[in-house]
């Protein structure tokens, strides 16, 4: 999952940005969002574009944090919003992962059957050839820990499922104290763009 954070002032002036992208299943904390070469321009037009569905929700929905608000579908970018009691917006793009071609499942699943053939074959075989009920369940067992196994990545990478939204809300919530801190510091004055290296590894460790 890619991610692309920002600060907008009330004025709509951004404080804060960073692209960053999940330390699991070998992301290492990079961003690879879908379109490298344009991602820049194109998450800061995305996330501002969403601005008016933000003001309107600000008077309808009475909680801080937004909750999923917006969609780019032909980016496959998804915007989640906050709101502070200073009038400040955080926004955060998150995009998933780029789906396996049909042609690489496909491929897959040939294999994945040609391996359980081939395990029913060379398994124990009851009286009369039939596979026997031990390498029957065997097989079952195993298809069962594949569909578990694609169910829970399934999930991980659905932006817009319960558990991605609680992630995001607990990610919003610790951004935001790190915030309150940051600008009640006296050396920070209203307004001014956020560059300290503190604050920034804080987002993109949260």
């Amino acid at each position: 999952m890619s991610y692309y954070f920002t600060i907008l002032s009330p004025t709509d002036v951004p404080l804060f940005s960073v692209a960053f992208g999940t330390s699991k299943a070998g992301g290492y904390g990079v961003a690879r969002f879908r379109y490298p070469d344009t991602a820049r321009y194109m998450n800061q037009f995305i996330v501002h574009a969403s601005l008016d569905i933000v003001e309107e929700l600000q008077w309808t929905n009475g909680a801080m944090y937004l909750k999923h608000i917006d969609t780019y579908p032909p980016n496959s970018a998804y915007i989640s919003a906050f709101l502070t009691g200073s009038g400040a917006r955080f926004l955060l793009l998150h995009q998933p992962p780029q789906p396996a071609s049909s042609t690489t499942a496909a491929a897959a699943g040939t294999t994945s059957t040609t391996s359980a053939s081939t395990t029913t074959t060379s398994g124990a075989t009851a009286p009369g050839g039939a596979p026997s009920l031990a390498a029957s369940m065997s097989i079952t067992s195993s298809s069962s820990t594949s569909s578990s196994r694609a169910s829970s990545s399934s999930i991980a990478n659905n932006p817009t499922s319960p558990q991605t939204e609680e992630a995001i809300r607990q990610f919003m919530n610790e951004v935001y104290e790190n915030w309150a801190k940051t600008v009640m510091s006296p050396f920070y004055r209203r307004g001014m763009e956020i560059t300290s290296p503190v604050f920034k590894g804080s987002c993109t460790a949260s």
